[in-house]
């Protein structure tokens, strides 16, 4: 009987808008399948309703923040706004919605031979990081990333200013994991 072989995994990451997607579909293209752990933030957030609704909607109240459309879901903007406004914030929120997205990302992994995990973070969550072989960071030059960022997202200039900021550090967490790193200079 033949012995099965594990998945391959990498990591496609780096700061915001500086081309992940772009690297994840190339790579699509020579028959890998990628998930984007950003895009699983929101499933994890509706999941995760409720308990985000009990922990935040105090502190929106105080900031006159809206954090619940008339429809019931997540205003994800005016979340995002309240939690960039403070590490503490950010970091509750993310042991929150974490620990969904790994196990959506841990279910995709065993469904699939060849695996490209795209998350900004994914340093935040070791037990994801301890199955990439690799480590893709992707970079881009600060203006061409904030003019991304703008025509994407259509975010305020202060609110993607926040987010930069969170990032700052990003390449030398990679760089800590130890794993093997390549970085992809995007322009």
């Amino acid at each position: 009987m033949a012995k099965a072989t594990a998945p391959q995994v990498i990591a496609v990451t780096g700061p915001m808008a500086a081309g992940k997607n772009y690297i994840c579909k190339k790579l699509e293209e020579e028959g890998w399948s990628s998930i984007d752990a950003d895009l699983l933030v929101h499933d994890a957030i509706e999941l995760a309703k409720d308990r985000i609704l009990e922990t935040f909607g105090p502190l929106a109240k105080k900031e006159n923040l809206q954090i619940q459309n008339e429809d019931g879901s997540i205003n994800r903007k005016a979340l995002g706004s309240l939690l960039f406004s403070n590490p503490e914030f950010l970091r509750t929120q993310e042991s929150i919605v974490y620990p969904i997205i790994t196990k959506m990302i841990e279910d995709f992994i065993s469904s699939h031979e060849k695996t490209i995990i795209n998350a900004t973070v994914l340093y935040k969550t070791p037990e994801l990081l301890s199955r990439c072989e690799k480590i893709l960071f992707v970079t881009a030059p600060f203006f061409t990333r904030l003019r991304r960022a703008r025509c994407r997202d259509h975010l305020p200039l202060k609110q993607i200013f926040r987010r930069f900021h969170s990032q700052r550090n990003l390449l030398g967490q990679y760089k800590k994991t130890g794993l093997p790193l390549e970085i992809i200079h995007n322009k």
